[in-house]
Parts: structure tokens; sequence; C-alpha cells
């Protein structure tokens, strides 16, 4: 009896171990985001090999020129080479790796032109909770709420 006991259990031990498996794999936050204040359109997408990475770029700015009528720059960037970026089409988060249900890695802020360590976990089909820190002591987190893709071909005749 023993024996047909243990192939019995055998399933459902290995469906626990595919559910432990399968929790811990990230949900892919692929769309786009609007931030937590409302200031920016995120896009974020997989990448890099088997996209298995996931980065995110500017495509939409609740303001996106300055007072003078100019397309808002990446002023506040530490180079001074990079200071005339267009904000829009800018890349602020590069190669984040799944990490225990979650993606990590960094994100550039353009508003302080600083890099903070991040992670992002998509809660639900329309919420992306993002947590970041810089020097692991200053943390925030927020969350992003889903809003429909914004037209790249528009936004380049304007």
């Amino acid at each position: 009896m023993k024996p047909v006991l243990r192939l019995a259990l055998s399933p459902a031990y290995l469906l626990v171990g595919l559910a432990a498996a399968q929790a811990e794999t990230p949900k892919d936050p692929s769309g786009t985001w609007l931030t937590g204040d409302g200031r920016a359109k995120i896009q974020i997408d997989r990448c890099g090999a088997n996209q298995h990475y996931v980065c995110g770029k500017v495509v939409w700015l609740k303001v996106p020129t300055t007072d003078g009528g100019a397309p808002r720059t990446d002023v506040k960037n530490p180079d001074p080479k990079e200071r005339a970026r267009p904000v829009i089409g800018l890349q602020l988060i590069e190669s984040l790796k799944p990490d225990e249900g979650k993606f990590s890695g960094q994100i550039y802020n353009v508003e302080e032109g600083k890099t903070y360590d991040v992670s992002m976990e998509r809660e639900s089909e329309s919420e992306l909770s993002v947590s970041g820190c810089l020097l692991k002591i200053l943390c925030g987190s927020q969350t992003w709420t889903r809003v429909p893709t914004v037209n790249q071909q528009a936004l380049n005749k304007n």
C-alpha cells in the first residue's frame, strides 16, 4: 500500500513544485504606464537576449516643452554631453532582470539626473508597483497605471 500512496503523492508534490516555480516568475510588465505623479508615460518592452530583460523609455510628458517652447531635454544629467538629449524617447530603464517575482536593476530619474536601484512588479493587469532606492537608504515607491499605447508616429509629426 505504501508504494501506491507514494506514487499518488508524487504528482501532488510535482504540482506544488511547479506552482512555487511559477510564483517566482515575474509577470510581464510590457505596455505603456502612467507614472504615479501623472507627469510621464513610460513604454516598457522586453529586450535583450531571448527577450529576457525589461527596458523602458519616455513616450509622453504632461509638459513636453519648456516655458520657451523648446522640447524638454535631460538638463540635469551629470554628463554635460548628454544634457541636450530630448526627454521624449529617452531610455530610463535598461535591462532589468527577473528577480524573485519582480524585475530588478536600475532606473534613471531625468528630473534629478540620478540613477536608482529599482524593482518592478506587476500587481494586476492595470497596476505596476515601482520601488526605488538611492544608496540603499533613500527609498520610495509608487504605483504606475496602465494606459493605452502612445502613437509614436503622431508624436513625430508634431
